[in-house]
């Protein structure tokens, strides 16, 4: 018997074929989005700083590519499958009909742009979470405690504000307000579900309610029925639960076999942790990419300052599930290579048959650390983790002259170990400790990367044993949808794996980075505790200059009219 699995991430849909009996990895397939992350233009309309939507149609395309594609580099017969089973990036949240349909995909609305989804990384949101949150202290709302004192502006709740208060009208015909995870569901078995997961983490749901009515409200009276109105449907759990049967649509869409399993949605981040073999309190799972999300499991409930919520069953069944998380990783490194290596360093790498990330890479780790006098903060899409503040941005200290981009670029490697660290002496002092690093997604390719992680944690490094870890816990989670296991943890010890201790701290480099760290923890503490506002007024001038050059846009595009429209 055979399982799929499917990871939508960023730019991406990944799918993978998977043995139920030992979770052997047979076949995969990756479908690159059409749109990818629609960040600075839609259908001529220039976006916002901040903004980060995506085309749901996107979505169902690579349902349509990967899946079959996938079945054949397999070579499964797919009428052995059992079942299916989905992850997202989480926020990405979306206005809909009461049938499922985006509003983006209604004609008269296709160039609106809060009729498309929000990405998990639209932090134009902010000031909408700001609100929440100083709303929430002031009534002492019990749920604050559970996500470090702070909502996101990554979730669902922020998100939908900014809809209601800047497009009222698309906020009012959207009958449901849904998360990607569950809205793929829909799309494969026809029904409407919300999971426990994406609930709990980014839906602000807790024993067993949303926010009330009263703190809706006031927030913008016209908000205080969004969670009765626009989210209102039975949380489903344990995760690993059917959702339902695959409709004939997506039986034809995926070439697999109608009515076969299909599980209940889940975050491309906590599908991963059954991945990784064993489930146990401590382990904490990091799935490196684009951006980072750091997952544990934990046996009772402790409020940590700044992680993304403590969700009971969040992860799996009878545990509570932590999350954190950093907004830029593999973004920063990106960003960096894209916009600020010379020429001459491009050429040196071309020449000699590597990538610029390998060539740089390799200088790094050729340097001891300290050697370049920089400290970095990974802020550079904001900081989800402790501080969750998407207004923060990034900071090197100790640039001169002498600077080369090498050691910028491990400086910025560096800055994303010191950030995860932070998060784990977090959740130590609050009393969930980390007992086992794991670390998952795209950059454990990167060893320069995961050895700086391994020194500057001081601890080993577990790596997860497949190239595809959230596509391959989906299909874990499929497994279990379609009845081959009793539940995620028979499933994951059966099915999962890992390279324990794959990588080990060498005790000199770890005691340099001690020191660099309290630095890079001094720095934390003063630009994003409040020793120095400077981000946030930066950030300010920022949108009052685009208020300013909208309006000279607008001047400018009338003077023009005017000027086609005067008498010769």
């Amino acid at each position: 018997m055979y399982v799929v699995g499917v990871d939508f991430g960023t730019l991406s849909a990944r799918a993978l074929v998977v043995r139920v009996s030992d979770g052997a990895e047979l076949g995969t397939a990756v479908h690159e989005y059409a749109h990818g992350v629609i960040d600075s233009e839609l259908a001529g309309t220039r976006l916002p700083p901040d903004w980060a939507l995506q085309d749901p149609a996107d979505w169902t395309a690579a349902l349509g590519a990967a899946v079959p594609a996938a079945l054949d580099q397999a070579g499964v017969d797919p009428a052995q499958v059992i079942g299916i089973a989905t992850d997202f990036t989480a926020s990405t949240c979306l206005p809909v009909t009461a049938d499922g349909t985006p509003l983006c995909q209604l004609p008269a609305l296709a160039g609106r742009v809060h009729a498309y989804p929000k990405l998990w990384k639209h932090h134009a949101a902010q000031p909408h979470a700001d609100r929440i949150n100083a709303l929430a202290h002031d009534r002492k709302e019990p749920w604050i405690g559970r996500y470090g004192g702070k909502i996101s502006a990554e979730w669902q709740f922020a998100k939908a504000l900014q809809l209601l208060e800047e497009d009222p009208e698309l906020y009012a015909r959207a009958d449901r307000w849904i998360e990607a995870a569950d809205w793929i569901v829909w799309q494969l078995c026809g029904a409407e579900t919300r999971n426990a997961c994406t609930a709990g983490y980014k839906g602000i749901y807790q024993d067993g309610q949303y926010p009330s009515r009263e703190f809706l409200g006031e927030l913008n009276p016209a908000f205080a029925g969004f969670a009765e109105s626009k989210l209102a449907h039975p949380v489903v759990a344990p995760l690993g639960a059917r959702a339902g049967d695959l409709t004939a649509a997506a039986a034809a869409l995926t070439g697999l076999p109608e009515g076969i399993a299909v599980a209940i949605g889940n975050v491309d981040a906590h599908v991963t942790v059954p991945a990784a073999g064993p489930i146990v309190p401590g382990k904490l799972v990091a799935i490196m990419g684009t951006s980072t999300c750091h997952v544990m499991n934990g046996e009772g409930l402790h409020e940590v300052p700044g992680m993304c919520g403590a969700v009971d069953g969040g992860i799996v069944a009878g545990l509570w599930g932590y999350e954190a998380g950093q907004s830029g990783v593999g973004d920063i490194f990106a960003w960096f290579i894209a916009n600020f290596v010379p020429a001459s360093v491009q050429d040196e790498a071309a020449q000699r048959g590597v990538s610029v990330f390998e060539l740089l890479g390799a200088e790094a780790a050729a340097q001891p650390p300290g050697a370049h006098g920089l400290i970095a903060l990974d802020w550079l899409g904001g900081n989800r983790s402790v501080l969750v503040d998407a207004s923060l941005s990034g900071v090197i200290v100790g640039l001169t002259l002498a600077t080369r981009p090498a050691e910028i670029y491990k400086a910025l490697l560096e800055s994303t170990a010191f950030g995860t660290r932070m998060i784990i002496d977090t959740f130590g002092a609050a009393g969930v400790p980390v007992t086992e690093f794991v670390a998952a997604g795209g950059l454990i390719k990167d060893p320069v990367l995961m050895q700086i992680y391994a020194d500057v944690i001081n601890r080993p490094l577990t790596v997860i044993g497949s190239a595809q870890a959230p596509a391959l816990g989906s299909a874990i989670h499929a497994a279990v949808a379609a009845g081959a296991y009793p539940g995620v943890p028979a499933a994951a010890a059966a099915m999962g794996r890992a390279r324990p201790a794959a990588y080990l701290p060498d005790p000199a480099r770890a005691g340099v980075y001690d020191q660099l760290y309290a630095e890079y923890a001094g720095l934390h503490d003063y630009f994003g505790r409040g020793g120095n506002e400077v981000m946030h007024r930066l950030r300010a001038i920022i949108r009052t200059n685009r208020v300013l050059r909208e309006h000279q846009r607008t001047v400018r595009t009338g003077v023009r009219a005017a000027c086609r429209t005067r008498p010769q």
